[in-house]
Parts: C-alpha cells; sequence; structure tokens
C-alpha cells in the first residue's frame, strides 16, 4: 500500500482531492462500469401442462387456509403467524439486515468526533537541572474532528446496495418460514382428523367383529345348531374353533387403536409447538376430514410465479447483492481518498480556553493505492464472483423448482379428486356386501370364512378413504405452497 498524506490549508486539500479523482478517473471509471453481468436465460413456460380452464379464474387468496371452511384451522394459523418461534427469529434476522444495512450507509456520510481534556502534569525533578522548573502545568483543550472518505469508485455505495438487498432478502425469507409453518399447520391438523377418522372406523370394526363373535358365541352355547354352511361345525370342537377364530379378528382389531390414538397425540403436541405454546394449554376440538371444504384453486400463469414465490425472489434479491459485492470488489483495487480535518482550542487557562487565541486547525487529504499485496484483492474479487455464479445457479434451480412445484401438485390435486370419487364408490358397495353378508350370515345362509373377508374389505376400504382424504386436502395445501400462499397482485407486498 502507498499513501500519500500532506497536512494543507482545507481549501487547498479539497482541490488536490478534486485534480486526483479527475486525473484517475478517465484510466480506471471505466472498468467498474463495464463491469460484467449474469444473464439468468430463465425458460418461462406460457401456462402449466395440468391447468385447465382459466388459469385466474380462483387465485388463492392472501388467507387461503379459509377455503377449508374450518373455524378450528382459521384459529390455529392465526395463532401461528402471531406466536411461531421459527417465524420471531426470522424477524429478528430481518432488525440484524437492517442494522447491517445502516452501518454500511454510514461510510458514505462524513463521521464527526468531539474531544475535551483537562491535563496536569509534573516533570520529574531529576530529569531537570533547573528546580524552578519543576511546577504542575495544566492543559485545557477541546476539539472537533471530521473525515469524511470520497467515494468516488462507488466502493461504499455499492457495499451499501448488497446490504440493502441482505435486508430485503431477510423479508422474503421471513415469507419462507412463515408459509412453511402454516402449511406445517395445516399437515398436524389435517392428521389430526385423520387419525380420529380412522380411530372411529377402527371402533366400527371392533363392533362389528364383537357382534359376529356374540352370534358364534350364541351358536356354541346351542350345541351348535346352525348348518354346517354358516360356519359353524357339525361338532362342538368345530364351533369352538370358529368363536377362538373370531375372537382373534377383535383383538386384532382392537390392536389396531393404539398406533392411532399415538398419531393423533403426538400431532396435537407437533400443533402446539407451531403455535408457541406447551401441548398442556392447547385444547383441539376436531372432527373428520370430510367436514372440511375442498377449495377449487387455479395457478395462474408461471410467468406471475416468479413475483409470488418468496424463496424465488429471495433468490433473486441474493444475486442482485452478489452484484454489488462484485462491484465492491472490483472497487477496491482503486485509491481511497480520505479527506480529514480538526479544529478547536487550546489554552493552559481556563478562562482563555474559547478566545480566538487559543483556537488551531489542521486539514488533510490522503491517498492510498494498493500496489502489491500477494493477490489478496484479486482473490477476493475472483471469491466474489465465485459466490455470484453460485447464487446464480440456485436462482435458476429456484426458478424451475418452483414450476415443477406447481406441476407435481395440480397432478396431485387432480388425481387424488379422481381416486377419493371412485374410494368413495368403493367403500359404498363394500358397505353394501357387509351388510347383505351379515344379514345371510345371521339366518346361516353364509360361512364365517366369507363374512369374515367382506367385513375387512369393507373397513379396509374405508381405511383407505380416510387417507385419501387426507392426501387430497394437504395436495390442495401443497398446491398453495408451490404457489407462494395467498396471492396480492402488487408490488408494495414486497417491498421492505
Amino acid at each position: 500500500m502507498v499513501e500519500v498524506r500532506r497536512v494543507l490549508p482545507w481549501g487547498r486539500a479539497r482541490r488536490l482531492a478534486l485534480a486526483l479523482s479527475v486525473a484517475f478517473a478517465p484510466a480506471l471509471a471505466g472498468c467498474i462500469l463495464t463491469a460484467d453481468k449474469l444473464d439468468p436465460a430463465l425458460d418461462v413456460p406460457g401456462k402449466y401442462t395440468r391447468a385447465k380452464g382459466d388459469p385466474e379464474a380462483a387465485l388463492p387468496s392472501l388467507a387461503w387456509w379459509r377455503g377449508f371452511r374450518s373455524a378450528e384451522l382459521t384459529d390455529l394459523m392465526e395463532q401461528a403467524q402471531t406466536s411461531n418461534l421459527d417465524i420471531a427469529a426470522a424477524i429478528a434476522r430481518i432488525v440484524q439486515a437492517d442494522a447491517l444495512a445502516r452501518q454500511a450507509g454510514a461510510a458514505l456520510l462524513p463521521s464527526f468526533t468531539g474531544a475535551a481534556s483537562d491535563t496536569r502534569s509534573r516533570p520529574s525533578a531529576n530529569t531537570t537541572t533547573n528546580a524552578i522548573a519543576v511546577t504542575d502545568r495544566t492543559l485545557y483543550s477541546t476539539s472537533l474532528s471530521a473525515s469524511y472518505v470520497l467515494d468516488f469508485w462507488g466502493r461504499n455505495r455499492a457495499l451499501l446496495r448488497s446490504a440493502e438487498d441482505n435486508a430485503s432478502a431477510s423479508r422474503f425469507d421471513r415469507e419462507v418460514v412463515a408459509l412453511t409453518t402454516l402449511v406445517s399447520v395445516a399437515d398436524a391438523y389435517f392428521l389430526v382428523l385423520e387419525a380420529e377418522d380412522r380411530i372411529r372406523i377402527a371402533n366400527r370394526n371392533v363392533a362389528a367383529a364383537e357382534r359376529i363373535l356374540k352370534v358364534i358365541q350364541d351358536r356354541f352355547a346351542q350345541g351348535g345348531a346352525a348348518p354346517l354352511g354358516a360356519g359353524v361345525g357339525a361338532s362342538g370342537s368345530g364351533s369352538a374353533l370358529d368363536v377362538a377364530q373370531q375372537a382373534s379378528l377383535v383383538a386384532i382389531a382392537r390392536a389396531q387403536i393404539p398406533p392411532l390414538v399415538q398419531q393423533e397425540e403426538q400431532n396435537r403436541a407437533a400443533l402446539a409447538l407451531l403455535i408457541g405454546r406447551s401441548p398442556e394449554h392447547v385444547h383441539i376440538r376436531g372432527g373428520s376430514l370430510f367436514r372440511l371444504a375442498a377449495p377449487r384453486v387455479t395457478p395462474g400463469l408461471p410467468s406471475q410465479l416468479l413475483t409470488q414465490r418468496p424463496d424465488v425472489r429471495e433468490a433473486e434479491i441474493k444475486l442482485a447483492g452478489a452484484d454489488a459485492n462484485v462491484e465492491a470488489a472490483r472497487a477496491a483495487f482503486f485509491p481511497t481518498i480520505q479527506l480529514t480535518g480538526q479544529g478547536g482550542f487550546s489554552s493552559a487557562m481556563l478562562r482563555n480556553l474559547l478566545v480566538p487565541s487559543s483556537g488551531f486547525y489542521t486539514a488533510a487529504v490522503g491517498v492510498t493505492q494498493p500496489i502489491f499485496d500477494g493477490g489478496t484483492l484479486l482473490g477476493q474479487l475472483d471469491q466474489q464472483k465465485g459466490l455470484r455464479e453460485e447464487l446464480l445457479a440456485n436462482y435458476r434451480k429456484a426458478v424451475i423448482s418452483a414450476f415443477t412445484d406447481v406441476e407435481k401438485a395440480l397432478a396431485g390435486v387432480q388425481q387424488l379428486a379422481i381416486q377419493e370419487m371412485l374410494q368413495r364408490r368403493a367403500v359404498s358397495e363394500a358397505q353394501r356386501a357387509f351388510d347383505l353378508s351379515e344379514e345371510k350370515f345371521r339366518a346361516g345362509a353364509l360361512d364365517l370364512t366369507t363374512l369374515v373377508q367382506v367385513q375387512q374389505t369393507y373397513f379396509t376400504q374405508e381405511d383407505v378413504l380416510a387417507q385419501v382424504r387426507f392426501n387430497r386436502l394437504f395436495a390442495i395445501v401443497t398446491l398453495y405452497q408451490a404457489l407462494g400462499g395467498g396471492w396480492i397482485l402488487d408490488t408494495e407486498r414486497w417491498r421492505p
């Protein structure tokens, strides 16, 4: 580093700084202005493959969860937005990023420092030959210092833009965290309802198996009076086997309930964490998945998704910040011009401190130019370029992932709606077959093995229907997430 520094009168210092700036400008400023910019080269499709009809017919609202028409779900969502600890941490990161931006902006302004001192001293008697000189001395001083770095090459402005972009990115990160949290709330709530539905189905299965067991036990008590075709053997031993087999089925059906209760209780606890409260203070009424509405959602146009997905906007603004960091790294190769000045009063007597004759001042201009640093600046520039390339790749991936997520979610919503419709039909037919089979068994016209098979088919299909219903509702939530949550076609939403 070569530093040229000279104390000059303030007017001459300003003229010298201006002259140096003009001298360096033609040779060096062009390098900054011609800094390379990366082209994202995005491939934005015109429409989604799975989208049907008008793509903007039913864009998701900001409170998209209200479409499920569950007051309890809405209440949980509102609590999560105000009390979730991950969201609170994301907000704290916004405060930190704003503070860093203010720190970066301070470099563009002059700094002023005030000082005042009262110094009392006495020299050593052993260091002077004049005993009279060994007396106490007092010096009073007050001064104001100023310093300003001319941002001629734009380095500080670039660092400020980078810090401001990071502050904006922290806001998009908060949106990502909030959206992920809300999706997690919906997922946990739906899992609670699914577990309750499956517990009810399992209890009905146990009740049906116990009814059949009661019929078999009654027949066994009557000494096997039922016909052979009814599934009760002609001898007591055959009927005893039927009783044992059916009792085993009852026990198996009962054993399927505790895992479902565990799922329900664990997801209730997960909901408590998501709304920032301990499980003991959270009460979920629950209900059934089949009482929820399945809202219709259209995806809009792919080009709109780039402004609605907070993760895409976050990746975009981080890329812009990387451009600013590259510009700042380039500017570090050029001279640093700093203006400094100090003025104040100094006197040995306090009463004379503020008189004109006690005044003093200094003014200086300093120019510092890197000459040889072992490749440090070049390495920093290459590092920022490499980071920019990484963020460019991340941005492209975020865009492609956004389109992919929407296509996958649309396929899930459409196919699961069809599957639920067909599964409902399968459950209806299985229930009809079970009701008829149970009647025939009671009449002695059907064997036990066939009845058990029909029963298992019915309750298995009903259990599958509950799972399909959950998958369909969660697929709709996934589509909301893929679309960036609620939409508002107003760029003010994203303004820091």
